[in-house]
């Protein structure tokens, strides 16, 4: 498996052997961030694209076919008419929360999106409590959120942002407990780490039943988190219109937008990262010669794969099940998901106490 950090020493030592290294790290940071931007502004063009198709496979309809072949110029038509939209200015605003809450929402979907580790040495933070850190980005989003409905000075997009905020705090707890139950088995924060201890078999496979639960119970959760169906409350058009982005137009609304899909490639990543190994390949103990093929497949490749394969799953689960009321909602995280995670927690314990697993 080829190591990504040989290039970026190289590229490190490179820099500083023509510059000072406060400007080499400089210029390092700067291409990482156009780097980021790039990435994201791709991955959503591809993921909305996969949408629609998605959507269309599972009502039995074509999809986007119109503009260019298989409709894949639909997304760009769409993107130069939001670019071209007026950003309008509403009267009885607050302006300044107005026009920082949608930023607030992207700086927090990036922030997060820095965490995920693509391949071997490629990734762009590699902190040693990297879970808490994943944590703590993600629950900003929730504040760009409250902050977009109340300075909007409109009931729908206020009792949307109030939705949104008691569904994503009550939602963190049972993300938390799945990745806690992770932590628990491997030992680590660390993500880099938790990739490494799968080198002999992923998670989902040698974790027992508390990663399968686990595993589940994240994937409903982290689809609660990034308000979508059958958990879309805060944005049920049948009620509020568009939810706590109606007042917003033009590319605020597109930050809005943008980042509901990468929240939704980011709990895919971070699911196939901690539950299926991210970009390590899958080896069984005791069948090298199976091993050595695997290792000739890239691990940005393995981990695009996974990634995408959980991303199809939330997209399946969004377009099977119908929205659930509010009570619904709320019940089943504080009654059913806690309880369970709670339980499977406690279970993860005495696995690895009692050394239970593979």
């Amino acid at each position: 498996m080829f190591d990504f950090s040989i290039v970026s020493s190289w590229i490190h030592n490179l820099l500083t052997g023509v510059m000072p290294e406060f400007w080499a790290i400089f210029l390092e940071c700067l291409a990482i961030g156009i780097g980021i931007l790039l990435f994201y502004a791709v991955l959503a063009i591809i993921l909305i694209y996969m949408e629609r198709k998605v959507c269309g496979f599972f009502q039995c309809r074509i999809g986007p076919d119109r503009v260019g072949k298989f409709g894949i110029f639909q997304l760009f038509a769409d993107v130069i008419k939001m670019l071209i939209k007026e950003i309008i200015s509403l009267k009885n605003s607050d302006k300044f929360l107005y026009a920082l809450a949608p930023f607030i929402v992207i700086i927090a979907s990036i922030l997060a999106f820095s965490t995920i580790q693509i391949n071997k040495g490629m990734e762009i933070i590699d902190f040693n409590v990297g879970i808490v850190f994943y944590m703590a980005a993600t629950s900003l989003g929730v504040l760009g959120i409250l902050l977009a409905g109340w300075s909007s000075n409109s009931k729908f997009t206020m009792i949307s942002a109030m939705r949104s905020g008691a569904q994503i705090i009550s939602y963190e707890l049972s993300v938390g407990l799945s990745l806690l139950t992770v932590v628990v088995f491997t030992g680590t924060l660390q993500f880099s780490e938790i990739i490494q201890s799968q080198a002999d078999g992923w998670l989902i496979f040698k974790g027992h039943i508390p990663v399968w639960i686990a595993f589940i119970i994240y994937l409903i959760a982290g689809n609660a988190e990034t308000n979508r169906g059958p958990f879309d409350l805060p944005e049920a058009e049948s009620e509020l219109t568009a939810g706590y982005h109606t007042e917003y137009s033009g590319m605020h609304f597109g930050f809005f937008y943008l980042s509901e899909y990468l929240n939704l490639f980011i709990v895919a990543a971070i699911a196939a990262t901690v539950f299926l190994g991210g970009w390590m390949p899958l080896h069984i103990s005791g069948l090298d010669g199976f091993n050595a093929i695997m290792d000739y497949i890239p691990g940005f490749i393995w981990f695009f794969g996974k990634a995408f394969f959980v991303v199809f799953l939330l997209m399946w689960i969004r377009w099977t099940f119908p929205r659930l009321r509010i009570d619904q909602l709320l019940k089943l995280e504080w009654k059913i998901l806690v309880p369970i995670g709670l339980f499977n927690l406690a279970l993860m314990i005495l696995v690895v106490v009692f050394k239970l697993h593979f």
